[in-house]
């Protein structure tokens, strides 16, 4: 709990998944959802701080949330790369171009 970004986190360092209990503001426990949030992506702020992008399994509301100095690499590398490594049209389309 000492690593940057520990001290208000909403996420599980290892997986990284959230639970949907913040409505408007981090930190007001409001909403009434309560469903677990998938990380579906990263952001990257102008300052090169790297942000969770978290999608509700029950409303679907999307969040997004600084990470932690602590969280697991791999799984945020596993998430940036997903667009790549499963792109939204076939491999063979680039051919073409």
């Amino acid at each position: 709990m000492t690593a940057p970004g520990t001290r208000h986190r909403n996420h599980c360092p290892s997986c990284l998944w959230s639970r949907h209990v913040d409505d408007d503001v981090p930190g007001d426990r409001a909403a009434v959802c309560e469903a677990a949030m998938e990380p579906i992506s990263v952001s990257v702020h102008d300052d090169g701080e790297w942000a969770l992008v978290h999608r509700c399994g029950g409303c679907g509301a999307v969040r997004v949330n600084r990470i932690a100095g602590d969280d697991n690499p791999l799984m945020l590398m596993r998430i940036a790369v997903r667009p790549i490594a499963q792109p939204p049209f076939p491999l063979e389309w680039l051919a073409r171009v």
